[in-house]
């Protein structure tokens, strides 16, 4: 049995939309002084439609990171995930570790966030990242899937070149979570 999933982006818009409405923005940490620099371009990678990053991630004046966000709602509210057990992408990268940060509207700072990262190779595959594998980052506030309001790919914590394609972006249901019809 496959994994149930619900689209947020399959790169089907004109970029930067989404296929759920909302915009994708490029963050660095020069929105509180940092010095990385990045670039958030739609092309063909590897002969498939992404939604590429890419940039030199700097711990300089206190930095370190790129990123690239989606709110999972177009007005900015919160979605009721919780039908799903996580998030699913389609990477390419270039053999770094990067993270997946969630938010909800029980956080109230900026650097916090629930993340888990991933290793992105140099060919295409697809990540799967279990909501209850989402670690809390500078908040007690256990994370809420009923409240998601964004979603943000990111090049993190060390200085390194960032170079990321998505190529996709489901919520999933594992095959051990989805229940069979009663007859």
């Amino acid at each position: 049995m496959s994994a149930t999933i619900a689209i947020i982006d399959d790169l089907s818009r004109e970029p930067p939309i989404a296929a759920i409405g909302s915009n994708w923005q490029l963050l660095t940490d020069q929105v509180m002084g940092g010095v990385s620099k990045g670039t958030m371009v739609r092309d063909a990678v590897a002969g498939r439609p992404a939604i590429h990053m890419r940039g030199d991630v700097s711990l300089e004046n206190n930095g370190g990171f790129v990123q690239i966000a989606l709110d999972l709602s177009p007005d900015g509210g919160v979605v009721d995930a919780s039908a799903w057990s996580g998030i699913e992408l389609d990477v390419f990268g270039n053999g770094e570790e990067y993270g997946v940060h969630l938010r909800t509207d029980a956080l109230t700072r900026p650097w916090q966030s629930y993340r888990q990262s991933f290793t992105a190779d140099a060919e295409w595959r697809t990540v799967q990242l279990p909501f209850d594998h989402f670690v809390p980052h500078r908040t007690d506030v256990l994370l809420d899937t009923h409240r998601l309001r964004r979603i943000g790919v990111v090049a993190i914590g060390r200085a390194f070149s960032c170079d990321l394609a998505l190529g996709g972006l489901r919520f999933m249901t594992s095959p051990r979570s989805v229940k069979e019809p009663s007859s």
